[in-house]
Order: structure tokens, then sequence, then C-alpha cells
């Protein structure tokens, strides 16, 4: 990975610049509604290279692209499936990622050689005005090292890949914490790939019944859906409040800390049993127990719920890692 630092920054009055620095092939990381991503100009495929080789992300796993306005979307890739257009009209700007055919102008890099692109109109006003000043589709997963926790804030970015980015756009904390949901609904029904910021519940209650089917063990068919993603360094597994701590130990509680105080670290999600405030917080606070020099995390599930599957989702496949 690279050394050195990025130049930070103000979200509100870094756009003209970071625009430059996308249309000049380079990397931004920029704050969405969901995490930070890591920004390149998705008709550039050498830009789009830069994004896998600054993430160490394998090539067999297809990057999101992101629009400035909904109206873009029918500009990009021709006539739209009626019920993505459905989707896109109810959901965007927000975090929801559809699945449409790729149009022959994105290379094939950014989606990994498959027929298919993912694309979304981010929910955060810095992040599209962004993509609208540099006239650009802009390529983004998270602006994390592949594998690892997703960035909340902009110093994460920093600390996780440092030189590598060329600009980072600081806008503060993320509002939902937690990755897009991203749905395929060209077919008959619409599939769920991976669970994220938009509860299925919005989703079923906009176009009745859907069906969700995630995890990869071979190439996957979305971003981040592969069995084993979003992990801290420090080994995680999912437990229960009652068991007994340890000098070294974190622990990850939902509602409450455990009552047993020996833990060396504690993050709480939501003191209020909020799921959504739960996600806003998960990934920053699984962050500060990385941070905290603990030799393992146990992570508390929370109800399956709303936002809640998401969380539970990232902390299967975190544990996955090391297990």
């Amino acid at each position: 990975m690279s050394t050195g630092s990025p130049r930070v920054l103000p979200a509100e009055r870094g756009i003209d610049e970071a625009a430059a620095v996308l249309r000049a092939g380079g990397l931004v990381a920029f704050p969405t509604e969901t995490v930070y991503g890591l920004g390149a100009n998705a008709l550039d495929a050498r830009a789009a290279a830069r994004i896998f080789e600054a993430k160490a992300r394998p090539s067999f796993d297809p990057l999101i692209s992101h629009l400035a306005d909904a109206a873009d979307l029918a500009a990009l890739v021709g006539e739209v499936p009626t019920a993505v257009a459905a989707l896109a009209k109810r959901f965007w700007p927000g975090p929801l990622t559809l699945i449409v055919d790729r149009p022959e102008i994105i290379p094939p890099i950014v989606t990994s050689g498959l027929d298919t692109m993912a694309v979304r109109v981010p929910d955060e006003p810095s992040a599209r005005a962004l993509i609208a000043a540099a006239g650009v589709p802009v390529a983004a997963p998270s602006a994390n090292r592949f594998g690892q926790l997703s960035p909340t804030r902009a110093e994460h970015v920093v600390a996780g890949l440092g030189g590598a980015v060329d600009v980072v756009l600081d806008g503060g904390p993320t509002r939902c914490g937690i990755e897009s949901t991203i749905v395929d609904a060209r077919g008959e029904r619409p599939v769920v790939l991976r669970l994220g910021a938009l509860p299925i519940e919005a989703l079923a209650e906009a176009v009745g019944l859907v069906e969700v089917r995630q995890g990869s063990s071979g190439q996957p068919v979305a971003p981040g859906t592969l069995a084993a993603h979003y992990a801290p360094r420090t080994p995680l597994r999912l437990g229960a409040a009652a068991e007994p701590g340890g000098a070294r130990r974190g622990f990850l509680a939902f509602r409450e800390p455990p009552a047993d105080g020996d833990w060396a670290a504690v993050e709480v999600l939501s003191p209020d049993g909020d799921v959504t405030a739960a996600a806003a917080r998960l990934f920053d606070a699984l962050h500060r127990l990385d941070a905290a020099g603990v030799t393992e995390i146990v992570a508390q599930p929370v109800p399956e719920t709303g936002v809640g599957r998401a969380i539970n989702d990232r902390l299967r496949r975190a544990a996955a890692t090391w297990h």
C-alpha cells in the first residue's frame, strides 16, 4: 500500500478540486449517507484499476457506480426495465443499489467482467455535487482495504488507505453507517443480493414480495456478497453478554453493557434499542474496539428486524473471516 497521507479537504469546499482529480484519473474518497466511498471515473479503465490496487481488492469483485441524479440512469444504460425504474423513482437518492445491464461505455473492469453493473444515486448532497462536477459516473466501493471494516469517518479512510488516495473529502460521520441494499429487479420478482441500509420491509411495501438471495463462494454477482467480509483486524465471534469477559477481550453490545464488567473494552450500539441508530454506529464502534488492543471481540447479535438484519449480516461475515 502507498505510504504518506492524502490531501484532506472539507466536503463542502473541496468539490471542485476533487472533481478535477477524478477527471484526471485520480482517486477521491468521499462521504455518502452509507459509508465513505473510494471513487474513480467509471468510464476510465485505468482509473478503475487504481481502485482495485489501492484496496488490494480481487479483480473478480465488481464495483458500484454512482450517479448524481436518477435521470442519469437512462442516459447511461438506455432503456431501463420497468421495475428498476420504479424502484429508482421511489428510493433514489438513497441507500439502494440496483442491478442493470452493463452499457458498452462502462469498461468491463468496473463490473469484473460481468454483463451487469451495480448503480445508485447517493443521498448525500456533497457526494452528488462531486459526481455532477466531475461530469462522469463514479465507481466507488467502500474506502478501505478489501475485506476490512468499512469507513464511516474520514480518519478511518486516512488510517486505512493513506497515500493510496489522492484526496479525501471530510463530511464528518456518515448517517446510515452501513452499506446500501443491493437489488436485482430485472426479473419477475425483485431479488435482494445484499442486505443493507434500506430495510427489506420498505422494499416489500413498495413492490410486494421480495426474495433474499445473498452470499457467494465463487465470483460475486454483486459487491460485498462474499461469505467472509467486513472484518476487523482483531478476531471477532458472535456471542452472548452472559458469558464471562476477560482483561484482554472486547464486547460489542446492542443495548447495554454486559453484567460482568470485566471486559477490556465495551461498545454499546443503541441504549434505546433502535436498530437504525445501531447501524449508524456499527463500524465506528468496531473501529474503536479494533484499536483498543484486545485479543478478541465478542459481538452480540441485534434483533432481526429492519436494518438489524443487515447488522447481523455484517457481523456474521466478519466472524466468518476468523472461523
